[in-house]
């Protein structure tokens, strides 16, 4: 074998684990800040704050006495507070009763329950800010494509004839009047499409420069690919970003609606795709796969699919949103993270979906690394995805995460006093065992699902 032909492979398995330990360790990183400065603010002092586990290759002690520090093995963090016995914060050492008062009230286990509540509540809270934050960041830097649409820019396709220009108002196409793409009547697009013909040129009306005229330009929703889902068939055969189907078992396609026909009804059988790769003509040919896809009404639904996003043909033209608008965008957005994440599980539990749905470290370093390559943008938006699922996994009510510190807080508030060391022990380590044997479940995902 020659070596030189490991490079690529090489090379893309590096990029990989680049990916997935920046995207952990800004969330992780994020997560413990949470946890470290809400303690603070409570009064209660932090001893570590750990990036990374393991052999410690740099440590700086900041004014607050504690000790930040970056460590040899970038798979999490940790915040140790004063008296926690390690980095978990479930059991305190012995000298904690011993401590002064001024002390003592330093400590978790001296802390007020409404201190000890908002420091550990802290860190998926701040998760799930990142994620609002970054989702609202890409929205104002993306903006809102304006109404009545217009074009903004003209993707490369292979199309001879088009017209269309930079700045022009779509007012009909093939005499059918373009309707508005709102919330409130998702389907009238949707309808809109249907009436067109499927052909490559149609027929536009626009208002250029305040002036009603007619133009040429292609089907509004070509099968162009405009992003491809990682650990998908059009990801695996080496699809790329811009390349047109223009062809599906040799039968000519044009729409992108004419692509999505074939694949759901293939019934997974291998498919023949000709596609346009700026001005080359490739031949590719994949098998779609069954995916477990979330409906707007809640629940899962099967569907064959070779993972690639479609879009129009032009990039509309975009005003900016504003801040408030943003992060109100960015809130639903989270909220869908979290609530299909929440049905999903649901869903694998009762047997409804394939618990293969369900990725382990391998899978998400796999989806880190193929959302990197596809831009900065679509890796940004996979980290404000992932962290959103990380606040969630974190608040499950088990002990050793953060959902099981709250679980012990609430039996506190109830009785009136903390549950016994003896029962922390027992729980902590019925947790350890729970989260490693789900970390085992999801690997074997990883290696063995399809």
């Amino acid at each position: 074998m020659d070596i030189y032909t490991l490079i690529p492979q090489f090379g893309s398995v590096f990029s990989t684990i680049i990916a997935f330990v920046v995207a952990l360790s800004v969330i992780v990183a994020i997560h413990e800040y949470g946890h470290y400065i809400v303690g603070r603010w409570c009064g209660i002092k932090a001893d570590v704050f750990s990036l990374g586990f393991g052999p410690v290759l740099f440590s700086r002690m900041d004014r607050h006495g504690t000790l930040w520090q970056l460590a040899a093995l970038p798979f999490g963090g940790y915040v140790k507070f004063m008296g926690d016995a390690n980095a978990a914060s479930g059991i305190v050492m012995d000298s904690v009763a011993k401590m002064p008062p001024e002390m003592h009230r330093q400590t978790m286990q001296g802390a007020p329950l409404w201190a000890r509540t908002a420091t550990v509540a802290a860190g998926p809270v701040f998760n799930f800010v990142l994620s609002i934050f970054v989702f609202a960041a890409i929205m104002m830097a993306q903006g809102k494509a304006i109404e009545p649409l217009a074009v903004g820019e003209l993707k490369p396709l292979p199309v001879e004839g088009v017209t269309l220009e930079p700045g022009d108002e779509l007012l009909r196409i093939s005499g059918n009047i373009v309707p508005k793409r709102d919330e409130e009547d998702r389907d009238a697009f949707s309808d809109f499409m249907d009436t067109l013909p499927r052909e490559a040129l149609l027929d536009y009306v626009v208002l250029r420069n305040g002036v009603e005229t007619s133009a040429k330009g292609p089907f509004p929703m070509p099968p162009l690919v405009l992003q491809l889902a990682p650990k998908s068939a059009a990801y695996d055969i080496d699809m790329k970003q811009g390349d047109v189907i223009i062809a599906i078992d040799g039968n000519p396609i044009v729409a992108f609606d004419q692509l999505k026909e074939v694949v759901e009804t293939s019934d997974g059988r291998p498919l023949k795709l000709d596609i346009w790769r700026e001005g080359q003509i490739l031949e590719f040919v994949l098998a779609p796969r069954r995916r477990d896809e979330p409906l707007p009404e809640g629940g899962f639904q099967t569907h064959w699919r070779i993972g690639i996003a479609g879009g129009l043909a032009f990039e509309p033209a975009r005003e900016r949103l504003g801040p408030g608008a943003a992060v109100v965008d960015g809130t639903v957005q989270t909220w869908g993270v979290v609530s299909s994440s929440i049905s999903g599980l649901y869903h694998m539990i009762t047997g409804a979906i394939s618990s293969c749905n369900m990725s382990g470290p391998i899978g998400i370093a796999q989806v880190s690394g193929a959302m990197a390559s596809q831009g900065i943008d679509s890796f940004i938006w996979f980290i404000a995805v992932l962290s959103a699922a990380v606040g969630l996994l974190n608040l499950f009510p088990i002990p050793v995460l953060d959902g099981g510190h709250l679980v012990f807080y609430g039996i506190e508030a109830v009785t009136g006093r903390p549950p016994s060391e003896k029962f922390l022990r027992i729980t902590m380590t019925v947790g350890l065992v729970l989260v490693l044997s789900l970390m085992v479940f999801a690997l074997g995902n990883d290696l063995f699902c399809p």
